[in-house]
């Protein structure tokens, strides 16, 4: 352990453990495995902060790792439900209990939902997208070109408009 590395994993959790934790929990949905991918997430970032070199902007670094860490955990996964690709979703799944939930927490579910239900790439590029990084910091991080960030966030935001466009009583009849 270093000085430095000490410093730099103080200067990472400062300013990015919220956004860490954000990732964990679109990533996993039980709240307990959440909470273990997070601390993996932690410990990766940690122990690359002695490779760190300063070649890149440490947000960069840090979220590269915690995009590595994450992407990893949903390939080894097998309690993921079946990924369906971006154009075959039609509508957002309901939420768990919409009658006890107030409707921005029912909407944030249906949002989060269909995250978890994206590729794991997809779901990446949407939730840095939500975290407010620009499209050429996400492409950085994910190994994408900016083009096609700017599509996937496109193309994200087109469906979730889609879902949200109509009113809630036309939702209910049909």
């Amino acid at each position: 352990m270093t000085t430095r590395q000490e410093q730099l994993y103080r200067q990472a959790g400062d300013n990015f453990a919220p956004a860490i934790a954000r990732l964990a929990r679109a990533v996993e949905r039980d709240p307990e495995k959440a909470h273990d991918l997070e601390q993996e997430i932690h410990c990766a970032i940690w122990s690359s902060l002695a490779r760190f070199e300063g070649q890149s902007a440490l947000k960069t670094w840090v979220y590269r790792v915690a995009h590595n860490i994450a992407a990893d955990h949903v390939s080894r996964s097998v309690r993921r439900p079946r990924q369906v690709p971006l154009d075959e979703i039609e509508a957002l799944p309901a939420a768990q209990n919409p009658e006890s939930e107030a409707a921005e927490a029912h909407a944030l579910a249906q949002v989060a939902e269909l995250i978890r239900k994206l590729p794991p790439l997809d779901a990446q590029v949407i939730v840095l997208w939500l975290e407010g990084e620009k499209g050429t910091d996400i492409a950085q991080i994910t190994g994408l070109s900016a083009s096609a960030v700017s599509v996937r966030v496109h193309r994200i935001k087109a469906l979730l408009a889609q879902e949200f466009a109509l009113p809630e009583i036309e939702r209910v009849e049909s």
